[in-house]
């Protein structure tokens, strides 16, 4: 991959990758820092991501692990990310609608929230998640089936809803 074409890459993914990763970390200024690091990471791995089939999955996946790395050394740590170091940015303030979902989807187990995110917001087939976290196609299906499930009982905004829902389908 040459420059040209990494800087496409850039371009056309940077923000899609960081609304994934924070739809499945919860954290947007984790998400933009460990994106970031993912493509820094990914320029001096370009010839190998030349031989990949989709260089987008390798940032997503590295970025991915960065950030679960991230998280354990703070966690040991006990202290929060240093974030005196990054500049203050300005960005419109999330929908209602937006903070509903990411709050609902910090409730759901790590393995579903990934499936959900991979599948419905970085519109991955299930194939593709399948292989993107290692499970079986099968699994992957479970866990969406029941991350929706999940979601659907975290988001109603009347509890009777979902009961009346099962009783007429």
């Amino acid at each position: 991959m040459d420059e040209r074409e990494f800087d496409e890459l850039y371009a056309a993914s940077f923000a899609r990758l960081t609304g994934q990763l924070y739809a499945m970390i919860g954290d947007r200024d984790e998400a933009q820092e460990c994106v970031q690091e993912a493509f820094v990471r990914a320029w001096s791995h370009r010839r190998r991501l030349d031989r990949a089939q989709h260089p987008e999955a390798w940032v997503r996946t590295t970025a991915y692990r960065l950030a679960v790395s991230r998280w354990r050394r703070t966690t040991l740590a006990r202290r929060p990310a240093d974030r005196a170091v990054g500049t203050a940015t300005q960005a419109p303030p999330p929908s209602e609608a937006h903070v509903a979902l990411v709050a609902a989807l910090r409730e759901l187990p790590e393995d579903q929230r990934r499936a959900l995110v991979l599948h419905h917001i970085a519109d991955l087939p299930v194939h593709a998640v399948a292989h993107e976290v290692g499970a079986p196609e099968g699994t992957v299906k479970a866990r969406l089936s029941r991350g929706r499930a999940a979601l659907a009982a975290l988001l109603t905004d009347d509890p009777h809803d979902l009961e009346e829902g099962a009783t007429h389908a």
